[in-house]
């Protein structure tokens, strides 16, 4: 599958822009501040229906303009299909449709196109604070577990009651009465987490040992309900700690006035052996910036061969001015990864023209200035 078509209005720097991407990619030139990143924006928008940056939708919509429109045409194996998203700022609505139809519900529409982004903004995954961390397995397993997106929401929903009771000071039998769906909802999104940490714990350590020429790297999931490295208890085990939990730090929650336990509170942990030996190291507090980009590559790399898992397809691929970030060992890495695979769409996005080559193809050259796309 790829992306045959991109039309974007009104979106960020872009006043009304079709471009015709071809089925192996394109490469975008251009200086800091045309749009080379807004483009990708846009394009990832139509995987997730968020920014990739974090930015709400009003901030995404043209200075002037009250309303942003971005529409894609996916081909490939199987019916061409169309997605697209609309967003109100004035009336603060968004709109998607897939071939035409609203879903019942926006998450099912996500992940129609199946798309991957590195970025150079990819080094918070590993030094930035847990939320970070959550968010990147939040959004992958929302992509390609089935059930993921719906548990989520409801141990989200569930758990802002429960807060604003805690800091409302309501009584415990209040508090407790949330107790049941909070754990339910929580043991599935912690066992999801679990159950994709394990599963792609060795090929993490593989990508990152032929990047960084050796050196030893591991993923671990830190959860607050315990459980063991390694260890994939089912849910019901994972409830019963859960609540275990939450009767122990009962009377800690009313204090705070939060919850304290749950997926909520999560975190990632990402290590490597030091560059001077054996040592392992926790690479948020005491990784190298090269220890920290060779983590965060390897996390993409990982995460697009989920998504290619689930697709049964070549995701496609957005590299967001990365080799200008790289030295020229990680950026043959990625290179090499790339052209692995099969049939992957390639955008990347670079300050000047260089000899980029996917499976020996060159890719076709576009530019931006100011917001407008064209050949060259």
């Amino acid at each position: 599958m790829y992306l045959s078509t991109l039309r974007i209005t009104n979106f960020r720097n872009f006043t009304d822009q079709r471009v015709d991407l071809a089925p192996g990619g394109i490469a975008i030139i251009g200086d800091n501040g045309q749009g080379k990143t807004n483009f990708l924006e846009a394009i990832y928008y139509l995987e997730i229906f968020r920014s990739f940056r974090g930015a709400p939708d009003e901030q995404l919509t043209r200075f002037g303009q009250d309303v942003f429109r971005i529409e894609g045409g996916v081909e490939g194996d199987g019916p061409a299909r169309s997605v697209s998203a609309a967003f109100d700022r004035r009336r603060r609505k968004k709109k998607v449709t897939v071939d035409g139809a609203e879903p019942p519900r926006l998450g099912d529409a996500i992940g129609r196109v199946g798309v991957v982004i590195f970025s150079p903004s990819d080094i918070a995954l590993i030094s930035g604070g847990p939320a970070l961390r959550r968010r990147f397995l939040d959004v992958l397993l929302s992509l390609t577990e089935p059930t993921y997106l719906t548990e989520l929401q409801r141990y989200r929903q569930i758990l802002l009651q429960r807060n604003a009771l805690l800091r409302s000071g309501a009584g415990e039998a209040s508090v407790a009465a949330w107790n049941e769906g909070l754990v339910r909802s929580g043991a599935r999104v912690t066992l999801a987490r679990q159950r994709w940490i394990e599963a792609r714990r060795v090929s993490f350590a593989d990508h990152a040992r032929e990047i960084a020429g050796g050196t030893e790297a591991a993923i671990e999931y830190e959860p607050s309900v315990p459980v063991e490295p390694g260890e994939i208890p089912p849910a019901d085990v994972i409830e019963e700690r859960f609540n275990t939990g939450l009767t122990r730090l009962a009377d800690r929650e009313r204090r705070y006035g939060t919850s304290l336990v749950g997926p909520h509170r999560d975190d990632l942990r990402i290590r490597a052996t030091s560059d001077g030996g054996g040592e392992w190291v926790d690479l948020r507090s005491y990784g190298s910036g090269g220890q920290q980009r060779t983590a965060a590559i390897s996390l993409r790399m990982v995460e697009g061969e989920t998504l290619r898992d689930r697709l049964g397809s070549d995701p496609l691929i957005l590299l967001d001015d990365v080799f200008a970030e790289l030295d020229a060992g990680r950026s043959r890495r990625i290179l090499d990864w790339v052209d692995a695979g099969t049939h992957s769409q390639v955008i990347l996005t670079a300050p000047k023209p260089a000899d980029f080559a996917i499976r020996g193809d060159p890719l076709q050259l576009w530019r931006i200035s100011n917001g407008v796309i064209s050949r060259e």
